[in-house]
């Protein structure tokens, strides 16, 4: 016979059974009502630049489609500063209710965490991938004077000349930078890397014939091309550009495996009910795919994209893991 005792006990766990599956029903039926409801208040989306650039014009084009369409406000908060990892945390550490979210970069998703010894983020770990949003070609542009009018040419000169062709770059692991240290890993050329502080100053000396070439944005380069001061051989993607469709990629150029674009993609923090995830993911990927929208990313140089959630968190894995390889074989010292 089971005893009083023995009653007693199994009663008490029935109980705390009980309790733990109504405690489940209700956050599960708590999360859908917020899902259902959402957004209910307006929506912060923190761009990790100063206003101006180019991922502070996708999400001032991105946020007022969403208050169009949602009827709540999209606050476009500008974060700049550390590469990207102020806006970067001040997501991460964000209530996960989808009123807070980020629109990343290449450098804040996929190369800081090889560059920067304490980046306060994780970004695999801390954020819920939402979509990527676009990407952008850089062009491989040379002097007039560098005695190459293909990107094969220039790959036999590297050779034939070890060190004599320089890059200018923005800076230290800019994108610039890394596209160039590609660049040097895949054609098996040595080049001397010269940092500036900044696009323009950079342009300013290739355009001079200070440095023998640069990766810049096509936006930025074109009017130096179309004015004969610079030579554009190539652009950096994986498919040509819009806004130069003359021009080759890399790999079409020659150049196997080439492919290094500016990117930029929408994130959550971690633990973001899957709901609302889904519901940011439909509304984004359906403003991208307008015509309109198409027409004005394109002006701007881009390539809008709108992915999976699940594609766009395998696409910064892969990222992180592609840059990590050519940061460490560059030799270039996280700070």
């Amino acid at each position: 016979m089971i005893s009083a005792k023995c009653r007693v006990q199994s009663a008490k766990l029935e109980n705390a059974a009980v309790g733990l599956l109504l405690v489940s029903v209700f956050a599960v039926g708590s999360t859908l009502a917020a899902a259902q409801t959402y957004p209910a208040r307006p929506i912060r989306l923190l761009v990790p630049s100063t206003p101006g650039g180019s991922v502070d014009t996708l999400a001032r084009t991105i946020g007022p489609k969403l208050t169009e369409r949602w009827g709540q406000q999209v606050v476009v908060d500008n974060r700049p500063g550390a590469g990207g990892a102020i806006a970067g945390e001040l997501v991460a550490k964000a209530p996960p209710d989808g009123y807070t979210l980020l629109i990343g970069t290449i450098a804040s998703l996929g190369t800081n965490v090889s560059l920067q010894k304490k980046l306060p983020y994780d970004p695999v770990k801390d954020f819920a991938p939402v979509t990527l949003v676009a990407t952008q070609n850089l062009m491989l542009l040379v002097h007039p004077s560098v005695p190459a009018k293909s990107v094969k040419e220039l790959v036999r000169l590297g050779k034939a000349q070890p060190g004599k062709l320089s890059f200018a770059s923005a800076g230290n692991g800019t994108g610039g930078h890394l596209s160039g240290e590609l660049f040097k890993m895949l054609a098996g050329i040595d080049m001397l890397h010269v940092p500036y502080k900044g696009v323009a100053p950079a342009l300013v000396d290739v355009v001079s014939g200070q440095v023998s070439m640069t990766f810049a944005s096509i936006l930025t380069s074109l009017p130096q091309v179309r004015a004969n001061r610079l030579r554009a051989l190539a652009v950096t993607g994986g498919k040509r550009s819009v806004a130069a469709p003359e021009l080759p990629t890399m790999q079409e150029a020659g150049v196997r495996d080439y492919e290094s674009a500016t990117w930029y993609g929408i994130v959550a923090p971690v633990g973001t009910p899957p709901e609302i995830i889904s519901k940011l993911n439909a509304e984004i990927v359906a403003i991208l795919k307008h015509p309109e929208m198409n027409d004005r990313l394109s002006k701007e140089g881009a390539d809008p994209v709108g992915n999976s959630p699940q594609d766009f968190g395998r696409f910064i894995r892969s990222e992180i893991e592609k840059w990590r390889k050519v940061i460490r074989t560059a030799g270039i010292q996280p700070t």
